[in-house]
């Protein structure tokens, strides 16, 4: 028979007068260590996520294990310790997100109701470790915070899969918020620009033109709707108009393909090796789509990428750095966390 409580003898739940709201920001991920047994556990989770390789078949499933990651982890893993931070034994994106989070908790430090926590995709600290935290911290809502500028299904939408997952197994869930892509945004236009133009000033050479270079992806994602391209496109034309240039002194390419399928064009090496032949010899690369720096920008850019270039002929190459924990990429940080915690705080 069912029991009935009294309307009188239930306890209301306890209420706060501003209840705890956690911020999570959240990158893409990186090995644990610097080695093929730590690269290989990395490099599964991550090819293994249906968002990334979208075919995962049987076909996929026999490349992946049976060939892939029986090598790959070994030469990628020689790649990370060229740009491993041995003080603290950790991906430079690792120590960057960490630094990220921990500036943005300070200057949120005023709201004594708001909690700050970093998280990766695909390797730890993961996703379902950052919200347990805030939870166990109290936290009731929580604003979780992608740090990819350009929306891509690959990127964006399954740090959004991960975090339904992890709200999914919770009986008694946070609500919850996700921060935009901010592609166009105003400040992060122009966190980019003053940190193109502040770097430029350091050097010793004048570039004859900047590479803008984003992470590739492949061309059938978007025939299906993807929109990553156009917002990469949409980056590239306002900061263009920022810094008063046109198509042919900012260019913009893609990295990183992998495979044998098309993937967005131009190239990057491509364009190096065009470029460099066609006699441009001073060039400065900026890579726009990663708010910290990592494997693709330090490695495949700042090394990979600048032997392509000075091996075709070219002879000053300079990388600039990513916004990273900066004065202006925390500002871009910090406006998009504020605009999108409106009514919590």
């Amino acid at each position: 028979m069912t029991s009935v409580v009294p309307i009188e003898a239930a306890r209301p739940a306890a209420q706060s007068a501003l209840p705890r709201a956690g911020v999570l920001l959240i990158n893409l991920g990186t090995p644990d260590t610097a080695d093929a047994p730590g690269v290989r556990v990395y490099l599964k989770e991550f090819l293994s996520d249906a968002r990334v390789i979208e075919d995962q078949g049987l076909v996929w499933k026999f490349v992946l294990n049976g060939i892939i990651l029986r090598s790959r982890p070994r030469t990628k893993a020689l790649d990370y310790q060229k740009i491993w931070n041995t003080e603290k034994n950790e991906s430079p994106l690792k120590t960057i997100t960490r630094s990220q989070s921990d500036k943005l908790a300070a200057a949120l430090s005023d709201r004594a109701h708001v909690v700050v926590d970093w998280a990766m995709r695909y390797g730890n600290p993961s996703i379902k470790s950052g919200i347990d935290a805030l939870i166990a911290k109290g936290c009731e809502r929580i604003l979780a915070v992608p740090l990819y500028p350009q929306y891509s299904a690959s990127t964006s939408a399954t740090v959004c899969d991960e975090v339904f997952r992890v709200l999914a197994r919770l009986r008694n869930q946070p609500t919850l918020r996700v921060t935009p892509p901010y592609y166009e945004d105003a400040a992060y236009i122009e966190a980019l620009a003053v940190s193109i133009e502040t770097h430029l000033a350091t050097l010793s050479f004048k570039p004859e033109l900047i590479v803008a270079s984003f992470h590739g992806m492949p061309k059938s994602y978007v025939d299906k709707g993807d929109p990553y391209q156009q917002h990469c496109i949409a980056t590239t034309a306002a900061l263009r108009r920022r810094l008063g240039m046109d198509e042919t002194k900012l260019l913009l390419t893609f990295q990183s393909r992998f495979g044998n399928a098309e993937w967005l064009q131009p190239y990057t090496d491509k364009t190096m090796e065009r470029l460099a032949k066609e006699g441009v010899r001073r060039l400065a690369v900026v890579t726009p789509g990663f708010s910290a720096d990592c494997l693709e920008t330090l490695e495949e850019i700042a090394q990979e990428n600048a032997e392509i270039f000075k091996h075709n002929g070219g002879e000053q190459f300079s990388a600039i750095p990513c916004l990273n924990d900066s004065n202006p990429g925390m500002d871009v940080i910090r406006t998009l966390v504020l605009r999108e915690l409106q009514g919590w705080i």
